[in-house]
């Protein structure tokens, strides 16, 4: 089997890497290598900011209706090579097919949302706001942002980025997770076959130096950062005292009601979904189930039907999960599993010593369901980032609200109940950013904002929707008058008024 080298991608074209520095890319199903990326040099990374320094200079006068024809060649292509995408995804990540496939839709959103772009950035006009002054808005592109991604969504995280920010005029730097890179550069591959010009759009790869340099650097003026709590605090840190825009996507720990008059079957198996799909890989999976009332009954049927969903490789389509992405995230969720049992919660069901037929090296860890957690408890308090179900109980649905709020994170969560009452109620009172109703996974379509809150995110202003058009825009302000050639001054005005 060949091994691939990831390139970098720079003034519209693939670079191989001077770096002494490279990673294996691993299939986590079978521990082979399938390709090696480097950790690129701090010169790689300003020849990338240099070109698109140098791009912007062109691209943010290029009309808006042209950027949208780009935009709209971008979707179809993505939509062409759905299926040659995923499968990079699922080989580098290991998630399922249909899981990758799906992964490529919501990102495809995005860009068909960027398609919008003559209208999503207009300003505002105010004519004759004083005696023959019109004061008008102009929503101008930046200069050149940066993103960093997470493994998990090696195709969606990259389109919460690059579209709209090239879409809106900006160029851009993007630095993928070195884990699963191949699918990311493939897009990047597409955009530039769909029209993007050189310079506008570029990559480089590698780990803490890379992402420093991109906080450092004096000409990027915007980050985005979608990855754990510890890494975003530290990047909103120091790419904010640089004086740029930070907008910080980090951990979670969502929960999903169940109250006893939801529909049994659909909530059930909407939560196992949101739980153990991607194997648990997901910033936005419902992590910690809180049953209400007689809903508390419903463990043993949740359990059963936990230990019947099927593990295996991505690339087999019945599989209801595929492994972890990595050795080290396996050992990790194993040694959490092990504190929850060391410190009291009731394991349910055990997927620690799961075995896949004919992939004896790869990262699989079954269904897992604690229950009897609390608070206090570690498997509570952190990101499992696994397949790895806690369970609470409670008496009421205000019991339930005031156990949600007080966790720290406030990604999203979701309540599965057939009351309009209840609904509205938890909605109203949830201190969570984004709140599903029988909806497991709340992340809202493109042309909503993704909307984390508290301890999930930092910066004002989310991806997608409007919320990533002014992340992406600076506002000019622009007070005009135009004089008649035989206007004669009446006098000097030393006042403010415009008269």
């Amino acid at each position: 089997m060949s091994v691939r080298n990831v390139s970098l991608y720079i003034d519209g074209q693939p670079v191989p890497s001077q770096s002494g520095e490279w990673r294996d890319v691993i299939n986590p199903a079978t521990q082979e290598v399938v390709a090696r990326v480097p950790f690129c040099t701090v010169e790689e990374v300003d020849r990338a900011v240099a070109s698109a320094k140098a791009a912007f200079k062109t691209w943010r006068k290029v009309p808006l209706a042209k950027r949208m024809r780009i935009m709209l060649k971008f979707q179809a292509l993505i939509r062409e090579h759905t299926a040659e995408i995923a499968a990079l995804i699922t080989e580098e990540h290991g998630k399922t097919l249909p899981d990758a496939e799906g992964e490529v839709g919501r990102g495809l959103e995005v860009v068909e949302h960027a398609c919008s772009i003559t209208t999503l950035q207009l300003g505002e006009i105010a004519e004759n706001a004083a005696s023959d002054v019109n004061v008008y808005s102009l929503n101008q592109p930046l200069g050149v942002g940066a993103g960093i991604t997470a493994f998990n969504f090696p195709v969606m995280l990259p389109c919460f980025m690059f579209p709209l920010a090239i879409a809106t005029g900006n160029t851009f730097v993007l630095k993928p997770s070195e884990q699963d890179p191949s699918s990311t550069m493939r897009l990047v591959e597409l955009a530039h076959e769909a029209g993007v010009p050189a310079g506008v759009l570029n990559v480089v790869h590698g780990g803490p130096d890379v992402a420093n340099r991109l906080c450092d650097h004096p000409d990027i003026k915007a980050l985005s950062f979608i990855g754990s709590t510890r890494i975003g605090t530290l990047i909103h840190e120091r790419a904010g005292k640089a004086g740029k825009r930070v907008q910080a996507m980090m951990g979670a720990k969502n929960h999903c009601v169940i109250m006893p008059d939801a529909n049994r079957s659909q909530a059930i198996n909407n939560i196992l979904g949101s739980a153990f799909g991607a194997a648990g890989q997901r910033c936005m999976a419902n992590s910690v189930l809180v049953l209400v009332g007689e809903a508390r009954q419903w463990l043993d049927e949740i359990v059963e039907k936990s230990r019947a969903m099927k593990v295996g490789p991505g690339t087999q389509r019945d599989a209801d999960l595929g492994p972890l992405v990595s050795p080290a995230a396996r050992d990790r969720v194993l040694q959490l599993i092990d504190t929850g049992e060391g410190e009291g919660a009731t394991l349910a069901l055990d997927g620690r010593d799961i075995q896949v037929e004919g992939y004896p090296d790869g990262n699989f860890v079954g269904p897992t369901i604690f229950s009897d957690v609390t608070a206090d408890m570690t498997i509570y308090k952190e990101e499992i980032f696994g397949p790895v179900l806690c369970v609470a109980g409670v008496e009421t649905l205000d019991d339930a609200i005031e156990f949600i709020n007080a966790n720290p994170n406030g990604n999203g969560t979701a309540i599965f109940t057939n009351s309009g009452w209840a609904a509205k109620r938890f909605e109203s009172d949830i201190d969570v950013g984004q709140v599903g109703i029988n909806v497991p996974i709340p992340v809202p379509v493109a042309y909503f904002s993704f909307t984390g809150s508290r301890a999930s995110k930092l910066g004002d202003l989310g991806p997608n929707g409007k919320q990533a058009i002014a992340f992406w825009t600076q506002t000019k302000t622009v007070t005009a008058r135009w004089f008649e050639p035989e206007n004669v001054s009446s006098g000097i005005n030393s006042t403010i008024s415009m008269g």
